[in-house]
């Protein structure tokens, strides 16, 4: 039998492809697993300790103290793991593997608390994990409009809202909140993207039944429409608060079936009725983390902006200029009615780069004229992960 390389500072010569290539039996195999096993228990706990080293440090020193987490460093490690990857293990993995990584040495410093839509089960809750792993403490809000004031009011962390669909746009209530909601220290901290899979579940005992009324988020419904006029005409849809929400109704009423995500079966009983029933295999939605304090730059950034422009010929398109002018890319330009004017509309708009960058800022400043208001509601990093993270859905 091959004796197992010495893993350490060599390890990367030590277990080339020629080394691995030459194990020919499960035993040999097996062995070197088991010592690379060993060696990645110990790393992993000297990782575990410089992370307890660094939270010593910043309870030191009064300008760091409260600032365990760090979003743009964060992004930059996460970027990196994904920029080295030599495979064969997908990016994505690689990526997810060091998230829950650096959330369980996070907890060594400071368990966060994170805010989103429940109860148990949601997307949302879904995207929080992805955003911070399992390392953070998840608190359940009954509405988008509630997970904003938790943050506000320091109750928690951070939070985690869906901001828009690929295939229904933007989720109206995140945008009110963001505009609307009174919480100016709230910020865009972060943001992920998350592919979503829609099951049909029902109570076992109606597996055989035809339900009296489906039930889920006004957004699932949508995203589900064309595919339940053919399975299901004629049966009655109902919006709830969640996804969860509408599982939970569904484990105590046989009649009613639930569109939620495969996750949600478990925790209330349910059997899947119908698989991935979303209209479009595309079906994406983009998250943003919020908080209460502004995100350093991380080198891959994205700056989002809410507008009112006055009402006039040209005036989006003069708004617009300075940031073409610079060379700036626009992600994305989203209007929504102005509560206290009517015909007037506020803009959302999202573009590359952090706001405390020159080129940015200046664009930034020569926009202001055309505006009747303008505030920078985040400069954030860019999203790392990408949809098709393992046992993503919404």
């Amino acid at each position: 039998m091959a004796t197992p390389p010495t893993v350490g500072r060599s390890s990367e010569s030590a277990w080339s492809d020629s080394t691995t290539a030459g194990l020919t039996t499960l035993a040999e195999v097996r062995a070197c697993i088991d010592s690379l096993d060993a060696e990645l228990i110990r790393l992993i706990s000297r990782r575990a300790r410089l992370a307890e080293r660094v939270a010593e440090i910043k309870s030191a020193d009064a300008a760091t103290q409260g600032s365990f987490y760090r979003p743009e460093r964060e992004a930059q490690v996460l970027a990196r793991v994904r920029a080295q990857n030599p495979g064969p293990l997908p990016s994505d993995t690689l990526v997810w593997l060091f998230r829950e990584i650096m959330s369980a040495c996070l907890a060594l410093e400071k368990p966060l608390t994170v805010a989103c839509l429940g109860p148990v089960g949601t997307f949302s809750e879904q995207a929080a994990l992805m955003a911070f792993g399992h390392g953070a403490v998840r608190q359940f809000e009954p509405g988008i409009p509630e997970v904003f004031r938790a943050v506000a009011a320091g109750a928690v962390d951070f939070g985690v809202v869906p901001v828009e669909n690929s295939t229904e746009g933007s989720v109206t209530q995140t945008l009110d909140a963001l505009a609307f909601g009174g919480w100016a220290s709230v910020q865009i901290c972060g943001e992920l993207t998350l592919k979503i899979e829609h099951q049909l579940l029902a109570h076992p005992s109606a597996q055989a039944a035809m339900p009296r009324e489906i039930v889920s988020h006004a957004q699932s419904l949508a995203q589900c429409r064309e595919w339940l006029d053919v399975h299901y005409p004629g049966v009655a849809r109902r919006a709830v608060a969640s996804n969860s929400e509408a599982a939970r109704l569904a484990s105590q009423n046989p009649d009613m079936y639930a569109i939620a995500p495969l996750r949600a079966a478990e925790p209330y009983g349910l059997a899947v009725m119908s698989a991935n029933i979303q209209d479009s295999v595309f079906n994406t939605t983009r998250f943003v983390v919020i908080g209460r304090e502004a995100v350093p730059p991380s080198g891959r950034d994205k700056t989002s902006l809410m507008l009112s422009v006055n009402n006039e010929p040209g005036a989006l398109a003069r708004l617009l200029a300075p940031l073409a002018d610079a060379g700036i890319d626009v992600t994305r330009v989203e209007s929504r009615p102005a509560r206290d004017r009517a015909w007037e509309y506020v803009f959302f708009i999202d573009c590359e780069g952090h706001v405390s960058e020159p080129k940015l800022s200046s664009a930034i400043a020569a926009m202001q004229p055309f505006c009747s208001a303008l505030r920078v509601l985040g400069a954030y990093p860019r999203a790392v992960f990408s949809p098709e993270l393992p046992g993503a859905g919404a």
